[in-house]
């Protein structure tokens, strides 16, 4: 009995496929567990600690390239030159040997991969998984951007500030300072929610694709300029909390709030909350529709 041409074919493509697949493994698996125990143990560097929405949107992408592989293995076999480009980059910059440039190099690589093999196509289908890998990469944005963030700080301050004189302490504010009780805390750059606003943005994207309604362009927006208020006011509400615990001396809280599970508990609250206005706009999206409709039937009645 003779073996069909095209099941020797698909074969030998399965089998490319999981020799790059242990390829990759072999060059980034150590990489990727250095971030994971650096977001788990916070052992990493505070800029790093930026992208620990990795945690589940590395697992996530790889969930949707497996989800994609049937299609993956119908496209044609074409090579596009950028990703002769992209892998020879991504290959310097691993080679290079420091940290950034080696954690810069897997989306690199990653999508050169996708145009080598399968061109634009490849590249195209994808593009969500590329997207959020690289968005999960490690890199020097944060601390580029931190020098930025005064304005936002002197608002978050202030904002913090009327909220504490409204519960009736005394409160001063000097610019990114807030004193209560005669005792003085910062709003420094990297309490300015950089952290909590790339974790919602990055949440409110996974949500967004994990219900297909990211393809709707009006309630993406809405939902990401949600995210977006939401990370906002509760970085301010958490501002005010750690002014409160540090200006009446609690200083075991304060601790707790800043540095301890409290603050990843409070974090977890915010997704939540963004969870909850989605669900919402789902709801009133179905409410709407079944009003239009029982419109119509009271119409052709």
């Amino acid at each position: 009995m003779g073996i069909s041409p095209s099941l020797f074919t698909v074969s030998q493509k399965n089998r490319q496929s999981w020799l790059m697949i242990g390829f990759l493994a072999v060059i980034y698996g150590p990489v990727i567990f250095h971030w994971y125990d650096g977001w788990l143990n916070k052992s990493i560097s505070t800029e790093h600690e930026y992208f620990s929405h990795g945690l589940i949107g590395l697992p996530y992408a790889a969930y949707i390239v497996w989800q994609n592989r049937k299609k993956w293995q119908r496209l044609e076999d074409r090579s596009h030159p950028l990703g002769a480009f992209l892998l020879t980059l991504g290959a310097i910059l691993y080679l290079l040997g420091s940290s950034l440039w080696v954690s810069m190099s897997f989306p690199i690589i990653l999508a050169g991969i996708c145009l080598w093999l399968k061109g634009r196509e490849g590249f195209k289908l994808q593009g969500v998984p590329l997207l959020l890998t690289a968005l999960a990469t490690p890199n020097p944005i944060p601390y580029l951007i931190a020098p930025y963030t005064l304005p936002l700080q002197v608002f978050i301050a202030a904002c913090s500030g009327f909220i504490l004189r409204q519960a009736g302490l005394d409160v001063s504010v000097d610019g990114v300072y807030i004193a209560v009780e005669g005792r003085m805390v910062e709003v420094a750059p990297y309490c300015a929610g950089l952290k909590m606003l790339f974790t919602s943005l990055y949440f409110t994207l996974l949500l967004l694709h994990w219900t297909d309604t990211i393809k709707n362009g009006r309630k993406t927006c809405f939902m990401l300029l949600s995210a977006f208020g939401i990370s906002v006011g509760a970085n301010i509400i958490r501002n005010a909390l750690l002014a409160w615990f540090h200006g009446t001396g609690q200083e075991e809280n304060f601790t707790l709030f800043h540095d301890g599970w409290g603050g990843d508990l409070y974090s977890v609250l915010m997704l939540l909350l963004i969870f909850l206005v989605f669900q919402i706009m789902h709801y009133r999206e179905v409410v709407r529709k079944q009003s239009l409709a029982q419109e119509e039937v009271n119409q052709d009645d």
